[in-house]
This record gives structure tokens, C-alpha cells and sequence, in this order.
């Protein structure tokens, strides 16, 4: 299982669903879905804008998780 870590580094760093919208151009809806655990797939496009507004690596948004 693939564990989505979204929720957890946006506390860490104190930013809001708005703010990282602003951020990484996303929209609003897909963090929202992200944050939330509510998406089956995420784009490469999607994963390269939330790790640049985040600073942080691919490996730090996801993991695997045995189980």
C-alpha cells in the first residue's frame, strides 16, 4: 500500500489547502482530494508542483507501507 504523507508534511510546514494552491498552481479540489486520501492516482505533473511548492522529494509525499 502506498501511504500519502500530504496531510502530514502541509501541518509540519503550516500551510493551508489555499496557500499550497497558490503555491504549486494546483486546484483547490486536488489537495483537497489528496489531503483527504480520497484520490486512487496522482500525476507526475501533480507530484512535480507539490514537491516544488513543498520543498521536498517525492519519497517525503509518498511511501510504501507493507500491509
Amino acid at each position: 500500500m502506498i501511504k500519502n504523507n500530504l496531510s502530514k508534511i502541509m501541518g509540519e510546514k503550516r500551510i493551508n489547502m489555499a496557500e499550497l494552491s497558490r503555491i504549486s498552481g494546483l486546484n483547490r479540489t486536488t489537495i483537497f482530494q489528496l489531503y483527504h486520501n480520497k484520490t486512487t492516482h496522482v500525476g507526475f505533473d501533480t507530484m512535480d508542483k507539490l514537491c516544488s511548492a513543498l520543498n521536498c522529494d517525492v519519497c517525503d509525499l509518498f511511501n510504501y507501507v507493507e500491509g
